[in-house]
């Protein structure tokens, strides 16, 4: 089955997360995309425990590096997500096929990568008092987001 859209983990560090991330992507119909390299070993049983049982439903597949990913999804859109850029994710229209790129738990994605797409790049706006969502929340809150903006568009 053809996934709505996709969501990119660049380098993932902590195995909870993706494993919630996972769950999430099953729940919305996404395909999930690891990079390497990753803080984890991909057969965690904090990853299945965070998944639950939806893990042996998910459309998930690890990449070697960047390029690699980027060769396999060559013409698909990509939004690349980020809490130091100005546009907010509300701002844009999402569609079917787009892949969502989020970076790893405590460095976000490079800043070579942010200045090359600084165009496709979101932010989730949150308080001040806050350093960061967590990456489980963003990607949820990023899918739900898309899910619901393509549902309309169906209408």
């Amino acid at each position: 089955m053809k996934p709505l859209f996709h969501v990119v983990l660049f380098q993932p560090e902590i195995p909870d997360n993706t494993g919630a991330i996972g769950r999430t992507c099953v729940g919305v119909g996404a395909k999930l995309w690891l990079v390497r390299p990753l803080g984890f070993q991909i057969d965690s049983r904090r990853i299945k425990r965070a998944g639950l049982d939806y893990w042996e439903y998910l459309d998930v597949e690890v990449v070697n590096c960047w390029v690699d990913l980027t060769q396999r999804l060559a013409k698909k859109r990509f939004w690349f997500m980020s809490k130091k850029v100005e546009t907010v994710y509300t701002d844009v229209q999402f569609a079917s096929d787009d892949v969502f790129v989020f970076g790893c738990e405590t460095k976000g994605l490079p800043n070579q990568m942010m200045q090359e797409n600084s165009t496709k790049s979101l932010k989730i706006p949150i308080s001040p008092n806050a350093r960061c969502l967590n990456l489980s929340v963003s990607v949820g809150i990023m899918v739900f987001e898309a899910k619901r903006q393509i549902a309309l568009q169906q209408k």
